[in-house]
């Protein structure tokens, strides 16, 4: 008796199935949101390299 697939089967039990919950996926505002703020780390980022640059070398 082979005992591949036997988990999968193990965790089926009852005649019905069940639906999976849905995830909420991210809306317009949650969208920008996010694009806004990746944007802000970049720049800061980029303004605190150029700093830390320019007081290296000066």
């Amino acid at each position: 008796m082979s005992l591949i697939g036997s988990r999968h089967r193990a965790l089926q039990r009852g005649a019905t199935r069940r639906r999976q919950p849905s995830r909420r996926r991210p809306g317009g505002f949650d969208r920008w949101l996010d694009r806004a703020v990746d944007i802000a780390v970049v720049t800061a980022l980029v303004v605190g390299g150029i700093a830390l640059a320019l007081q290296l070398l000066l």
